[in-house]
């Protein structure tokens, strides 16, 4: 199909929009999902050595959880700047810049004998890893169509959350070898795996390539096998590369999303929500290690539940959601049809966000009951606490795939923008939020804690409050402007 290349000349119209069949996008899709693991294994691998390391470097927990931050913020701000260099200098050179500042940082880590030198490249670490997060997801966008992207999309996704459940666990095992085992591990595996993607990986960025069958001029995007090609389909792109220019990059385009009034409620709402998570599994290892003397082995493998809860979510809340907007759809038409208004305006906030309240809902009580089972750790059985974060996985996810699948309706034009705007307020409120957890459960408990978060996560709850009974007549005042000003223009 050729339908998203709608320039393409007449004489071309009917070739592929892909010259990669299912097989080989299935190859290069595990490939952009193994590359997505890296964001998460060196977040969550890192976790149960948290104790260790501050006793091995003779700081206080307090500044090693400063390096959960500084991750964050990295992890937050780095997708803003890798972003646009794929989008205009290709995928395969965006990865192996990344993959380079990752393996030098994890060499660094591995060696780091003190406290600044762990928390300074734990930023150059996060800032390697996670844009192959957006850098993924856009191999993705080149080589499918809107009609089968779900699909790949839902493995990508399966990707990005695998580390939650299985890197605590690898963390906690290679902590027996010493926490500087984490990172040679990651070493080896990133050194490995760039050179697998430079091999198996082909350029897909279209402006560059068209439907993959043009030979890309820059040296490094050349793809050293050809064994995806389909040289029948390859003689066509010497015209047909030229349809896909990449467009001007605008660097505050997230910004304004973020701080604009129909998104900036949402937005909000989530970060916080977010925040909460993060700090919940920042704080897990540590908890678990005083208050019912786990190992690190140990308490790897307490992560595994808020792992399967986020992989679960993931893959449910999609259909819920789907599902859902199909009845508010259908309710809509029938009284449209009845009220003689065929082209009433769509109410988009009705049929997404109606069902994150139950999530919230849930992930209130998962964190709520936590932090209390956790403070009376005597008398209450780990399974409790561990069982509250698997729900507290699977509702922030959740709750994430419905405001971003909303995000994306109500900005179908910026959808990378959105997206972005989305990862830089909850990653920088998750940065400041892991900052104080471990502060504040000295000095108010954890019970108490996890009840002010708690606090935190209800008063949120105005958000969606906000969203749901403003959101749409903002959005129609904006989308309005938009085609005054267009207008104009033209």
């Amino acid at each position: 199909m050729a339908t998203e290349s709608p320039s393409i000349p007449h004489d071309h119209a009917m070739e592929p929009y892909s010259i990669f069949d299912k097989r080989q996008k299935w190859f290069i899709v595990l490939i952009a999902s193994t590359a997505a693991t890296f964001s998460g294994f060196a977040s969550n691998i890192y976790f149960p050595a948290l104790s260790t390391i501050a006793h091995d470097l003779n700081v206080s927990l307090e500044l090693i959880n400063l390096t959960v931050t500084s991750y964050l913020i990295l992890q937050g701000i780095a997708p803003s700047f890798w972003g646009p260099l794929s989008d205009v200098k290709g995928r395969r050179l965006t990865y192996c810049f990344t993959f380079l500042v990752f393996l030098g940082a994890c060499i660094g880590l591995a060696e780091s004998r003190n406290y600044a030198t762990l928390i300074v490249l734990r930023g150059f670490q996060s800032a390697g890893s996670a844009s192959t997060i957006a850098v993924g997801a856009a191999v993705i966008g080149d080589i499918t169509t809107r009609e089968e992207r779900g699909g790949f999309m839902g493995v990508f996704q399966a990707g990005l959350l695998a580390p939650v459940a299985v890197g605590p666990v690898i963390g906690g095992a290679l902590t027996t070898l010493g926490w500087r085992a984490i990172f040679w591990f990651l070493t080896i595996y990133s050194g490995v795996f760039l050179i697998l993607l430079i091999i198996f990986l082909p350029e897909t960025l279209r402006s560059a390539v068209s439907n993959g069958g043009t030979r890309p001029s820059s040296l490094i995007a050349r793809f050293p096998l050809t064994i995806y090609q389909n040289t029948t389909k390859v003689k066509f792109n010497l015209q047909a590369a030229q349809v896909a220019k990449a467009s001007r990059i605008d660097l505050i385009g997230p910004f304004r999303i973020l701080f604009s009034k129909q998104a900036a409620p949402i937005i909000v709402f989530l970060a916080t929500y977010y925040a909460v998570w993060q700090m919940t599994i920042t704080a897990m290892s540590t908890l678990f290690q005083s208050n019912y003397g786990l190992t690190e082995t140990e308490t790897g493998l307490t992560y595994i539940a808020n792992g399967v809860g986020s992989i679960i979510g993931t893959l449910i809340t999609g259909k819920i959601l789907d599902a859902d907007y199909r009845r508010v759809k259908d309710k809509h038409e029938s009284q449209a049809r009845q009220d003689g208004s065929p082209n009433a305006t769509f109410p988009i906030e009705k049929a997404r966000l109606r069902i994150v309240p139950i999530f919230a809902g849930l992930q209130c009580a998962s964190v709520l009951v936590f932090g209390w089972t956790i403070q009376y750790s005597q008398r209450v059985h780990i399974a409790i606490p561990i069982i509250t974060t698997f729900f507290t996985g699977w509702a922030l996810v959740s709750t994430q795939s419905v405001i971003m699948t909303y995000l994306i309706d109500v900005f179908p034009d910026q959808k990378a923008a959105a997206s972005a705007s989305m990862n830089l307020a909850r990653c920088l409120l998750a940065a400041g939020g892991t900052s104080i957890v471990m502060p504040l459960i000295d000095a108010v408990g954890v019970g108490l804690t996890f009840t002010i978060t708690v606090a935190a996560l209800l008063v949120a709850l105005v958000g969606i409050y906000i969203q749901w009974h403003f959101g749409g007549k903002w959005r129609l005042e904006a989308e309005a402007k938009n085609r005054y000003v267009s207008s104009e223009r033209v």
